[in-house]
């Protein structure tokens, strides 16, 4: 079985074709990032028009790479929720679109999931149920997975999601965009018990996150209680140390969340995905924090981010279980 995917939800055009297996048989990324840099953050319009001039050369692309044609493929897969509106919609239309055309079954992805479904091209066995952990730009979530098609909402963000959290607080310092591997690499170099930061944990059983707290406080450190001065107070910290402190709250957040979902659920292979699992120190940090107990499973660094190949990897079960749309997809910007 091969399957075309596509994934436009945010500000990266992607297309792949990805085999049985699952077997990425080729994996093409368009990044925005250029087209976003100036603002500091990502631009919906903006990121809609790059995909609509983007996104057909990107699936020629990766038929190309992948040595097929049409007539070769067995069904198109496409995110279509959630994600910003705009996008979601370059990416729907024109799957739905091939579809047609090329009379083959459309399969509608939920991103969140397929970001989950990135673990498993490592190649490593997961055995269910298991605790799914996102955490991404705009997603920080936590699920219990029990099965093919059987997944439950645990808790998720009130308010900024982690990824945003760090590329807030890069802007903050002015360190550039995107925040969160120019956090990690300034954050290499600092102490991560020199800066006193707050760890937001809620309710003793809550399974929510809240990241506004700390990056008002990073704020309030680099520029001043009440954020008096423009730029660096006179007393502030180094940005190497307030980025250690920043990512050690962080990761002290994420690992409590982790230990009280495990001790509800009683479950602990923890899966995690989304572009903020990049991060080196993320892992090692989660790892050392929650010890042997857990078996954690992150994906390969290059299918953190946002692309088309874990869209592709969960297609095909979904199309075994009958799981197919119709052709009134429907984009939907909310989970």
């Amino acid at each position: 079985m091969k399957i075309l995917a596509i994934e436009t939800t945010c500000d990266e055009t992607a297309a792949a074709v990805v085999a049985s297996g699952p077997e990425v048989l080729s994996d093409i990324v368009y990044s925005q990032i250029k087209e976003h840099e100036p603002y500091g953050g990502v631009v919906p319009e903006i990121a809609s028009r790059s995909h609509l001039e983007q996104l057909t050369c990107v699936i020629e692309d990766a038929l190309t790479k992948a040595e097929l044609t049409p007539a070769d493929l067995d069904a198109v897969a496409v995110a279509h929720r959630p994600g910003l509106i705009g996008a979601l919609l370059v990416g729907v239309t024109t799957a739905k679109a091939l579809a047609w055309a090329w009379n083959l079954p459309l399969i509608g992805v939920h991103h969140l999931e397929a970001h989950l479904e990135a673990a498993f091209l490592a190649g490593e066995e997961i055995e269910h149920p298991y605790l799914g952990v996102v955490i991404s730009g705009g997603h920080t979530d936590m699920h219990r997975v029990d099965g093919e098609g059987e997944t439950r909402w645990l808790g998720g963000t009130r308010d900024d999601a982690l990824g945003e959290a760090f590329d807030k607080v890069a802007a903050v310092m002015g360190l550039g965009y995107p925040g969160g591997p120019i956090v990690e690499k300034t954050a290499l170099k600092g102490d991560p018990t020199a800066v006193k930061l707050p760890r937001t944990l809620l309710g003793e059983d809550s399974l929510d996150f809240s990241f506004s707290g700390i990056k008002t406080a990073v704020l309030y450190k680099w520029r001043g209680m009440n954020a008096v001065h423009e730029d660096k107070a006179p007393d502030a910290p180094s940005p190497e140390d307030l980025c250690a402190s920043f990512q050690a709250a962080v990761f002290d957040v994420l690992a409590e969340k982790i230990r009280r979902a495990s001790r509800q659920e009683d479950l602990h292979t923890v899966v995690l995905g989304g572009g903020v699992t990049a991060n080196k120190t993320l892992r090692q940090g989660l790892a050392d924090r929650l010890g042997p107990d857990y078996k954690l499973v992150f994906p390969p660094p290059r299918f953190t981010t946002d692309n088309a190949a874990m869209i592709g990897a969960r297609a095909p079960r979904q199309l075994a279980r009958g799981d197919v749309a119709d052709r009134e997809l429907r984009a939907q910007a909310q989970p």
